[in-house]
């Protein structure tokens, strides 16, 4: 089997209200992964801004942006430079009173790629994003760059295997979840591991499941009332976890994976040869009654 290995950089970072500040510090980031060898660098999710999806208010609307725009303008060029592919999560502003929750892919000669948009919304306490976003309408697909090809989901998409799923059958030979997601402040602690392991669990099940790696890229910090638990991972083709940040620190890290496996995994867990193509009509309803 000829390898196929290709560095995976991830940038966990905390962030503040000053957007010049958290650009920069994701470029400082990127510029690291890259000199550590990185061939694909993933941000976390809308790692330009505070998540403001604590509270419905209508101020942080005006942080929105064109897409491509202000923010993937500023990384085109830095993806040239530096030779890598850049998937960069940002709040997009496609018409007035229209926004998405958007990740532009940048290939690694600086040409944009295009943009996948969030599907799946959540509206929790402290995570009122329906308030914010419209659900994705660019569907689920992989963007092929100079290093194979990619599929990119957000956040909440994490926790559907139909999105990882239809992702994996458009082409994609890995996954990139740019996230955002932590603990309520003075949440028991059984509880937040029960949750912080239900959520690395679903995601290395895509792995299993799809037979491709999976990256995954968590922010850090206290932001309101919550605590943002980090945990960058990344799995291999059978859900193996190659590599896990901390829980509270900035870290930027360089994590080789083989996207030739995926030939090998599939021919010995044939899970995409056995499905019952004919049989899965009702997964497009809401409920079976």
């Amino acid at each position: 089997m000829k390898s196929r290995k290709i560095k995976i950089g991830l940038v966990q970072n905390s962030c503040s209200p000053n957007l010049s500040e958290n650009m920069a510090k994701a470029i400082r980031g990127i510029r690291e992964a890259a000199a550590k060898g990185a061939n694909v660098v993933c941000l976390h999710e809308l790692f330009r801004t505070m998540y403001f999806c604590d509270k419905e208010d209508y101020a942080p609307f005006e942080l929105a942006e064109s897409i491509p725009g202000p923010s993937s303008e500023t990384l085109q060029p830095l993806a040239k430079e530096l030779g890598v592919v850049i998937i960069a999560s940002l709040f997009e502003k496609r018409a007035e009173g229209l926004y998405h929750n958007t990740a532009a892919v940048i290939d690694a000669d600086g040409t944009y790629l295009g943009k996948y948009r969030k599907m799946h919304i959540p509206d929790d306490p402290s995570y009122y994003e329906k308030f914010y976003f419209t659900p994705g309408d660019l569907g689920f697909k992989s963007f092929k760059t100079k290093f194979g090809k990619l599929g990119v989901l957000i956040c909440w998409d994490q926790w559907y295997p139909e999105a990882a799923r239809l992702t994996a059958l458009a082409g994609a030979e890995i996954l990139f979840y740019p996230t955002a997601i932590g603990w309520w402040d003075g949440e028991e602690e059984k509880v937040n591991k029960i949750q912080h392991d239900a959520w690395e669990t679903i995601q290395r099940s895509h792995a299993v499941a799809n037979g491709i790696p999976v990256v995954s890229v968590n922010r850090i910090g206290k932001e309101g009332n919550q605590i943002f638990w980090g945990g960058s991972f990344v799995v291999g083709n059978q859900g193996e976890i190659l590599y896990k940040a901390s829980s509270d620190k900035e870290e930027v890290a360089v994590v080789e994976v083989d996207l030739a496996r995926t030939n090998s995994t599939r021919i010995h867990w044939p899970f995409l040869r056995d499905r019952r193509i004919d049989a899965y009509e009702n997964i497009t309803k809401r409920f079976i009654d």
